[in-house]
């Protein structure tokens, strides 16, 4: 050992010297593990929560949108009397709308 690498090595071991090795390695390990589990969870929800969002009917039937004066509209079918919209004044507010409508229609069949 280089006399740089035997002097970092005696000042960490001096440091740890007198310290319960066996306890800090089961809390860290602990630590570790409780912090995955976490984040495992978390990561969960979001796949959970993706899953939902390509559930949307806007994301199944994926209607049209098109610019409807100073709105957007997402419209599936072949009119607005026979289909099925949404109006908004972003596209993903035109989607959200037409989702909330595609579920009030009922049965969603256009």
């Amino acid at each position: 050992m280089s006399d740089s690498h035997q002097a970092i090595y005696d000042a960490v071991r001096s440091r740890i010297h007198g310290c319960d090795i066996e306890q800090a390695t089961k809390d860290a390990l602990r630590d570790a593990f409780g912090n995955a589990d976490f984040v495992i969870r978390c990561a969960m929800q979001d796949v959970a929560g993706s899953f939902g969002e390509y559930a949307r009917p806007s994301a199944v039937y994926r209607p049209g949108i098109v610019r409807d004066g100073n709105q957007w509209c997402a419209l599936y079918g072949a009119n607005l009397m026979e289909g099925v919209c949404g109006f908004g004044d972003s596209p993903p507010e035109a989607m959200a709308d037409f989702d909330k409508n595609w579920i009030a229609k009922g049965d969603g069949h256009v």
